[in-house]
């Protein structure tokens, strides 16, 4: 059995094509850095043009790079949402049109589905798993039941990790994207120069926030200003590890929470998976493996280069809706918003 997936939900043009023996035969993403470095952020207007002009270019790459043909494929697959609605609408109708003139079955899948389960192709979890699915737009503990069956058991009351690095990064002129950025500054800072907030640690519940920690980190920042006139590479490094380091004590001490919920709910359940853009930060990744190891649980999380947005999460995330029968038909509309523990097929 062979899918294709394509993304195109937020600044990412990406196709793959995966088979149901866990096998990439292909995968081709097109970034759009260089378009929205500029404005420090992602353009909407501009990515939904850029995927548009990329798109069969990216299809075409895949395909003979997968060494096949279109009827070789047992199904197309897409990312129908939540994302930028017109980078979506884009990857929707290509996928739309390869599944009518090669007369496949057309799979849109939920964007998040795409990152909740990409850590199945490259490890061996069993569901359910519990997910701290941590990425640009969203922050949310979920236990994973199935495809398409998801227990959301808190998410961000605000603003999302992702969106956290890409402002602190705005704010101290280290570049876009912000993720990755921060992370460079981080390891040549000291974590322990800057006192910042913890938003929400210590509370009951499941749920983030990070809002106050944007306008914390801003404060200093200005303070600093008003010090020295402006701030110093080594100022950058050193807010950029203290923030780094804020944010993974967050995250790991609102996933107790959520370790001891799933515990309670799934005890036959083992794994903690990490997934999502921001899952690529070392950091991270090692303080909720940490956290794993403490709590017995076996970690898990997709390699680094397929945390950020790809078509291989679309491909397999279409491939096990299609083997239990979820299709799509042709008139399925995209959609911007598509919560994941409210998915209806």
């Amino acid at each position: 059995m062979l899918v294709m997936g394509i993304e195109s939900s937020c600044d990412e043009t990406a196709c793959a094509v995966v088979s149901d023996k866990k096998e990439i035969l292909s995968s081709v993403v097109w970034s759009q850095y260089d378009e929205h470095r500029r404005f420090g952020g992602v353009v909407p207007e501009i990515a939904a043009r850029a995927h548009l002009e990329q798109v069969d270019v990216i299809v075409k790459e895949a395909m003979t790079e997968a060494g096949i043909d279109f009827p070789d494929l047992s199904a197309v697959a897409v990312a129908g949402g939540p994302g930028l609605i017109g980078g979506v609408m884009v990857g929707v109708m290509t996928a739309k049109a390869i599944a009518l003139a090669h007369d496949l079955p057309f799979v849109a899948v939920n964007h998040l589905e795409g990152h909740a389960l990409m850590a199945r192709v490259t490890n061996e979890i069993e569901f359910p798993y519990l997910l701290m699915l941590v990425s640009g737009g969203h922050c949310q503990i979920l236990a994973v039941k199935a495809p398409g069956e998801y227990e959301k058991f808190g998410g961000t009351i605000d603003d999302s990790a992702g969106e956290a690095f890409d402002k602190v990064a705005k704010m101290l002129e280290v570049g876009y994207p912000g993720g990755p950025n921060i992370e460079r500054a981080a390891a040549l800072g000291d974590a322990k120069r800057f006192i910042l907030p913890y938003p929400m640690k210590g509370r009951t519940g499941c749920d983030f926030s990070f809002s106050g920690l944007k306008t914390a980190v801003r404060h200093q920042i200005e303070l600093l200003i008003e010090a020295n006139g402006a701030l110093t590479e080594q100022d950058k490094n050193d807010m950029a590890a203290s923030f780094q380091r804020t944010v993974v004590t967050v995250i790991t001490d609102r996933l107790k929470h959520g370790i001891a919920e799933f515990r309670q709910k799934y005890p036959n359940g083992k794994h903690l998976v990490v997934s999502g853009g921001v899952a690529a930060n070392k950091a991270l990744r090692a303080g909720i493996e940490s956290l794993a190891q403490k709590n017995k649980m076996i970690f898990a999380a997709p390699p680094l280069k397929l945390c950020t947005d790809n078509g291989v999460m679309i491909a397999w995330a279409g491939l096990e809706r299609f083997r239990l029968g979820k299709t799509s038909t042709l008139d399925f509309k995209p959609r911007p918003r598509w919560p994941l523990d409210k998915m209806t097929d």
